[in-house]
């Protein structure tokens, strides 16, 4: 549909100066030397003309059986009455310009074959050689422009205005790793180069406005967000529609220096803020390059640092993790109890550095679920002969929730922290069994000054399992695998996981897999906060209990708990185990 009605406005486009010039010089428009009346001369033209006006009434028709008959829910809260009067206008630019020509055939006076263009030529049936006919022609060019410039003039003041914004934003989309967040400046030494995130359209950046600009309103990004799926207030096209609103209502205040509104609640409220679990399935959605995440966390870091607005669930992680370190507000020597009887070796400052740092994370050291999943990679990197060390209570947290809850200051501080006790220890290469670490580690630390090579669990024990350093006894079992969001949409990790399940059971994939994954509910920080209504983990939990596989496989501490917990809320018999545990439970039999 779409492909008909943009390559018919593209191969259509030297029409519109041949009907401008034909109201300006009459007959005379199109001397035969220039390249519009060359064009318009040529049967093949004439004939591509008339095919691709048929192929957008096409396009047209079918955009008006979508929207009116199938009415998919995607469409909700778009501005529905926009798009119709934009199908209206298209249909009648390419409908006049066929009657237009179908009349320049009748009178004799077309510069192309009549049999050149059939759709035309069978049209102009219905006039003949008068007077009438000659007014006709003039009623039909002139309608066909006025329809025409009349687009042109209402395009910047609708949904529409993506026609000229969106290749530009495609073009200055992410080319970087897509879990990386901008950092903010906190020490400009210009005070009007300072933001703290995205109060009012003034803190948007330039890329953010042309998002804003960009939205189709698709709904592309609301089918697959599980805030949405769920119920919640969340709709990624309505907060990027609510943002481009209000960019236009305080456009002309801003370029005025005038007093602009707040972005929350003015174009969103609190709660779809912090519905958000930063997936990214609305990102990889967009057909435009939108990206919503990016908006999220930038309205979450002005409600946290300049207004000090966040929900009391959020509040408390923030505090445990300034005050301890970690999430969990554990104290940090509590951080190799999980190493009991494994004999891990825990660098000290001044030690060698080891072949691989095994990045615990706060998860694998305090959860008491998520700890068999780093219990499970400490034995199984032993087992093949690595040389791996933990940095133990040295080890704080990378600052991934406190990042994405909006405290960019208190993330900061931390990464910094751990940059220079991995530079200080010499370390190179890292292993991570989270996800929110790897991700944090591999495309967020660079940005100060923390360049290693970091790798995931899984594809270390894949890569180890292939090279036959660990020797998995391959079974029968039914084992359904769940990406983690962090992993595979956000950082391409589909392949690596898969090879292990595939080693030690039978594979069966849920319906919305690889990066398509549907969200456990816990990145955003939403680890920490209660959800309202429907639950994420639960939706998901059907999805995979659906495949009638017996284990749930993981690679993701947070999908541990998060699923489990889901498992017994909805009272299925799944086991949830991390791909490691898995691995090594293989390896251990006879």
């Amino acid at each position: 549909m779409h492909a008909f009605i943009f390559w018919g406005f593209l191969v259509l486009f030297p029409t519109i100066f041949m009907a401008v010039a034909a109201i300006v010089r009459g007959e005379d428009a199109l001397p035969s030397g220039s390249l519009f009346g060359w064009l318009a001369s040529q049967g093949w033209y004439a004939f591509l003309v008339d095919l691709f006006c048929v192929l957008v009434l096409a396009g047209v028709a079918t955009a008006f059986w979508i929207r009116k008959v199938q009415r998919p829910r995607r469409f909700e809260g778009s501005h529905l009455g926009e798009a119709d009067l934009i199908l209206v206008l298209i249909a009648g630019i390419v409908a006049s310009l066929l009657l237009w020509h179908a009349t320049l055939i009748a009178l004799g006076q077309s510069p192309w074959p009549a049999a050149a263009s059939p759709v035309s030529d069978a049209l102009s049936s219905l006039f003949s050689d008068d007077t009438t006919t000659e007014v006709f022609e003039r009623v039909f060019v002139w309608t066909h422009v006025l329809l025409i410039l009349g687009f042109l003039a209402y395009l910047p003041h609708s949904k529409h205005l993506h026609i000229a914004t969106a290749a530009i934003n495609v073009w200055f989309g992410r080319t970087r790793a897509r879990g990386r967040l901008e950092p903010l400046e906190f020490e400009a030494e210009d005070e009007a180069e300072l933001r703290f995130g995205s109060g009012t359209v003034a803190d948007l950046t330039w890329k953010q406005m042309l998002d804003a600009m960009s939205c189709t309103e698709c709904g592309r990004c609301q089918d697959a967000c599980p805030a949405y799926a769920t119920g919640k207030a969340l709709s990624p096209k309505l907060l990027i529609m609510g943002i481009r609103d209000q960019l236009f209502a305080d456009g002309p205040a801003l370029l005025a220096d005038g007093d602009v509104s707040a972005l929350v609640p003015s174009a969103v409220t609190d709660e779809v803020v912090w519905d958000c679990v930063t997936c990214g399935a609305c990102v990889r959605e967009c057909p435009v390059s939108i990206e919503h995440v990016d908006h999220i966390v930038d309205l979450r870091r002005h409600l946290v640092m300049v207004e000090s607005r966040i929900p009391a669930d959020a509040e408390t992680m923030l505090r445990d993790v300034e005050r301890s370190s970690n999430p969990w507000g554990k104290p940090q020597t509590e951080r190799i109890g999980w190493t009991e009887g494994l004999g891990i070796r825990v660098l000290e400052p001044g030690d060698p550095a080891p072949e691989v740092l095994y990045w615990v994370g706060c998860a694998g050291a305090f959860d008491e679920r998520a700890r068999a999943g780093a219990v499970s990679t400490a034995k199984l990197l032993q087992a093949a002969g690595i040389d791996v060390a933990i940095l133990g209570p040295r080890e704080s947290c990378t600052g991934d929730p406190a990042r994405r809850a909006g405290n960019e200051y208190v993330f900061q501080a931390l990464a910094q922290a751990n940059v220079e006790t991995l530079n200080a220890a010499g370390v190179t290469r890292i292993v991570a069994s989270c996800p929110h670490c790897f991700n944090t580690l591999a495309n967020e630390y660079p940005d100060f000054g923390g360049r290693y090579e970091v790798v995931h669990h899984s594809e270390l024990l894949a890569q180890l399992v292939a090279e036959g350093r660990l020797a998995p006894v391959s079974g029968n079992a039914a084992i359904t695998y769940h990406d983690s969001c962090y992993l595979a949409r956000h950082n391409d990790v589909l392949a690596a996981p898969r090879e292990i399940v595939g080693r030690i059971g039978r594979p069966i994939e849920m319906a919305r897999s690889g990066k398509q994954t549907f969200c456990c509910g816990a990145g955003g920080a939403h680890m920490w906060m209660e959800e309202r209504g429907s639950q994420i983990n639960e939706e998901r939990v059907r999805e995979a209990a659906a495949t009638g596989a017996e284990t749930l496989a993981v690679a993701c501490p947070f999908c541990t708990v998060m699923l489990d917990d889901g498992v017994r809320q909805t009272g299925s018999e799944m086991r949830v185990a991390d791909v490691s545990t898995l691995l090594a439970e293989a390896l251990a039999q006879p």
